[in-house]
């Protein structure tokens, strides 16, 4: 198993880059913003005749609540980009034997979530035309925040985004993230579990409540992280074989990296500890009761007369 640290300035670099090609990708994706218009307004439609348009009822509670509206729209401006990168720092510096399949796994489906971008652009609800009821929260708390109406860009900087982005919800999708990672990694302290859950749970209404996305935006972030999920290992083997076929690692054996840990296993631990805690000292793992030279395969010596 390949257990050493990566360096950290090959991370930064590697997370830079791919950070920048995304941005810039993400800029070229835009699409003519009819089609765009007419996406979301097909997702709004689909979700009304299944009865999911919880985004509608939530934009309404934000619109006409501050004390929602305003602390939401400084949580979608910010947490985004805040929570991900310290959640990443804090696997690279405590586990480094997870990080890479956490860190391959955030960036396979952050592209896999750029080929939505590109294939289907979307409105979101608060650039739809007027008649369908959304409030743009971000902009009617403005005053509070350094945004304007520019989804979450800084005032003056709306040309710098793409804001026809909304399928699928990254915004959701890297908030799982984040939970799993919490959830796996963070021990099993009440208040890490229940972030872990909340952080997620949270995200998604305030996505939806500030009028940036729609709640199949927010399932497609979820279906994008779990395919991003499936596909991280298999990306991680195959960059292990290029670097053995080039010569830039001196193991010619393919690292095994380890997959997420399941609850069974975190719960399986303490009892093997137990387990060995109760064993007898000086029985080196024998049963008791039983002679030591019949465990070794040995015959018992028989009484002679």
């Amino acid at each position: 198993m390949l257990k050493q640290r990566p360096r950290w300035w090959t991370e930064l670099l590697l997370l830079l880059v791919a950070y920048g090609a995304y941005s810039c990708a993400r800029l070229l994706a835009r699409g003519d913003v009819s089609t765009a218009v007419d996406n979301g307004l097909s997702i709004l439609r689909l979700e009304r005749a299944l009865w999911l348009h919880a985004e509608e009822p939530l934009n309404r509670l934000f619109t006409e609540e501050p004390w929602l509206g305003v602390p939401s729209s400084f949580a979608y401006a910010s947490l985004h980009y805040l929570v991900t990168p310290a959640i990443l720092i804090w696997l690279f510096r405590c586990h480094p034997t997870r990080y890479r399949l956490m860190r391959t796994w955030l960036m396979a489906s952050t592209m896999l979530g750029l080929v939505g971008f590109t294939l289907m652009p979307t409105s979101p609800p608060r650039l739809l035309p007027g008649g369908h009821g959304f409030v743009d929260s971000l902009a009617q708390y403005s005053g509070w925040g350094w945004w304007a109406d520019d989804a979450s860009a800084p005032s003056g900087m709306g040309d710098f985004t793409n804001q026809y982005a909304a399928m699928p919800s990254l915004h959701v999708g890297w908030s799982v993230w984040c939970g799993v990672a919490l959830w796996h990694y963070g021990g099993r302290s009440g208040w890490v579990r229940a972030a872990a859950v909340g952080y997620p749970l949270i995200t998604t209404m305030v996505v939806m409540g500030t009028a940036n996305h729609y709640f199949l935006d927010a399932l497609a972030g979820v279906t994008v992280m779990v395919v991003g999920l499936l596909v991280a290992r298999p990306l991680l083997l195959l960059a292990a074989r290029i670097r053995t076929r080039f010569g830039w690692q001196e193991s010619a054996a393919t690292p095994d990296y380890p997959s997420l840990p399941t609850i069974e296993d975190q719960d399986r631990r303490p009892r093997r500890r137990a387990d060995q805690e109760s064993a007898p000292s000086g029985a080196s793992g024998a049963s008791p009761g039983v002679p030591r030279a019949r465990q070794n395969g040995s015959p018992t010596p028989r009484n002679t007369v």
